[in-house]
């Protein structure tokens, strides 16, 4: 439960975190595990295709019914380890997600009626020593209904016959999930923390985002591999860090509009949920490969991290790559300055995922762009900077007649958002916002955040009116 206190200064947020059990949708592939998981947590959250194997990494959202509340996790299909390394690894990640499951839910497909890979499956389950809730899916008429019997030779006391796509048997089957999670010893209980940071891990597909959440979390949370666009769902993990609780967001690779109106449908669904992720999140780590150095589709990222106005974080992936001396960091990054000076705001942080050197260093950069989104300015404070500035350099302008500047406020936070109330405003040229975006970055610890600067028209007797609560700034150019 999260619950936000309004402070002074840098916004902090208090979080409450209660402990939700934990349910995994398991069985074969293509018997509708991922219909299931939307059917319950409300929303098109998975990728859903009529073909095998769509889903490869676990998908966990917070599904609610009756009142109860309780984390859902849908997993690739399970099936013996055969085929490429891609198939292997969506099976360990499936074994992964009954590890750490309170309850499973073994999805069949009625439809077909059994198949021994059901079999095999409910086998394995068993091990677990978790308990199990047999769901016969696809169960959307009578005759469907009755055949679903058939699955009681995998020896379960009870079958539940659903229709995912239709809902038919689905609050059924939630009334025996919520009665069967009651039953289950109860956590320790509720924790506090602070400063709660989400954070997106974005970038092409193939830099290793995968990898570097791997390696943040100590274990193999997402398909790894070298076959560019394997993870295709935004999945959430939490970690802690520098005494601050961190949600990491793995995001299937962005990619350019064209090229997801002709890819395949998964990745263009993929794509909508990675841009969905950004929208929730408080910083992105744009993973670029060191190797190759920055391109134009993470320019095309980059842009899209600044538009929703959240902190962004360089990270130089693949460091152990590249061949380095004692200036190789800043000639890169100077390079990366020059390429896209938009981007001189940002951090930028020289990583390996793959060996773990200055993994955490992100997390220590992600934080610090979290907090500079939330910097307040008093007005005053902020008044007496932009006269400076104004005495230093008055606003250059673009017509015959020249901008005023009246006073300023800061508007909103995140990201913080600052309104100049001018005369001529519209004669403002955006060279001087950008000259008293650099006034303000050179005073307060802003990095790691874009800011915006707005200006507005205002009467001059406006003006002098609220310039005697906040300190009028003084003239334009002269």
């Amino acid at each position: 439960m999260i619950r936000r206190a309004e402070r002074a200064g840098i916004a902090v947020e208090e979080i409450t975190q209660e402990r939700l059990p934990l349910v995994a949708l398991v069985g074969r592939p293509n018997v509708g595990k991922s219909t299931l998981f939307n059917r319950f947590v409300g929303e098109r959250r998975a990728v859903v295709e009529d073909r095998a194997g769509t889903t490869r990494d676990r998908l966990i959202a917070i599904a609610e019914w009756n009142g109860f509340r309780f984390r859902l996790v849908d997993t690739g299909g399970m099936q013996p380890s055969q085929g490429d390394v891609i198939d292997v690894a969506v099976q360990d990640q499936a074994r992964i997600a009954v590890t750490n499951a309170d309850l499973i839910i073994l999805v069949v497909d009625a439809a077909t009626g059994p198949n021994p890979g059901d079999a095999e499956v409910a086998q394995l389950l068993r091990k677990s020593g978790k308990p199990i809730l047999l769901a016969a899916n696809k169960a959307d008429n009578i005759d469907r209904e009755r055949a679903s019997h058939e699955f009681a030779s995998l020896g379960f006391d009870a079958i539940y016959p659903v229709s995912a796509q239709h809902g038919i048997g689905s609050g059924d089957l939630l009334d025996v999930l919520i009665e069967s999670l009651r039953g289950l010893p109860a956590d320790s209980g509720v924790q506090t923390r602070e400063g709660e940071v989400t954070v997106a891990i974005v970038g092409r597909p193939n830099v290793g985002k995968s990898s570097l959440l791997n390696q943040l979390l100590g274990e193999e949370r997402t398909v790894v591999s070298d076959v560019p666009g394997t993870t295709r769902d935004a999945i959430d993990d939490q970690i802690e860090h520098a005494g601050r609780h961190i949600t990491l967001v793995d995001t299937a690779g962005i990619k350019r509009r064209g090229k997801i109106a002709s890819g395949p449908v998964a990745e263009k669904y993929a794509t909508v949920r990675s841009v969905a992720a950004l929208d929730r999140a408080d910083v992105a780590l744009l993973i670029i490969d060191a190797s190759t150095g920055l391109q134009a589709q993470d320019l095309h990222v980059a842009g899209s991290v600044i538009d929703a106005g959240k902190g962004l974080v360089i990270v130089m992936n693949k460091w152990d790559l590249v061949d380095k001396d004692g200036f190789t960091f800043d000639t890169a990054m100077g390079l990366i300055r020059r390429q896209a000076p938009f981007l001189d705001f940002a951090t930028i942080v020289s990583i390996s995922a793959l060996t773990g050197l200055r993994a955490t260093k992100v997390l220590d950069a992600a934080i610090a762009a979290a907090d500079a989104r939330q910097l307040r300015i008093p007005t005053g404070a902020l008044n007496r900077l932009v006269a400076e500035a104004v005495a230093r350099q008055g606003p250059v302008h673009s017509g015959s007649k020249r901008p005023k500047i009246l006073y300023a406020a800061q508007a909103a936070t995140p990201p913080p958002t600052f309104v100049l109330f001018a005369r001529n405003a519209a004669q403002v040229h955006f060279s001087w916002q950008r000259f008293l975006e650099n006034q303000i970055r050179e005073r307060y610890p802003l990095n790691g955040t874009p800011i915006r600067i707005v200006v507005r028209e205002r009467s001059a007797e406006e003006g002098r009116e609220r310039g005697k609560g906040g300190g009028r700034t003084g003239g334009g150019s002269r």
